[in-house]
């Protein structure tokens, strides 16, 4: 048996379809979503950090603890 599906009525329903997955599960969208902003953020932090001198370990710990 095949079964004959108009092509714009196809891409209609898969439009649908997809629009309720996220109405459904916006939690879920929210928090990839998050994840990936967050790695990203982290990859330009490191490139950053690799485009600087290394900082020496004293200095850090002063500035950690408040004695710039």
């Amino acid at each position: 048996m095949e079964i004959c599906v108009d092509e714009s009525k196809l891409k209609e329903l898969m439009k649908q379809a997809l629009v309720e997955v996220l109405e459904d599960r916006k939690e879920v969208i929210y928090e990839i979503l998050s994840e990936v902003i967050e790695d990203i953020a982290l990859a330009h932090a490191i490139a950053e950090g690799e485009a600087t001198q290394p900082a020496d370990k004293h200095e850090i710990l002063d500035i950690l603890q408040g004695r710039e």
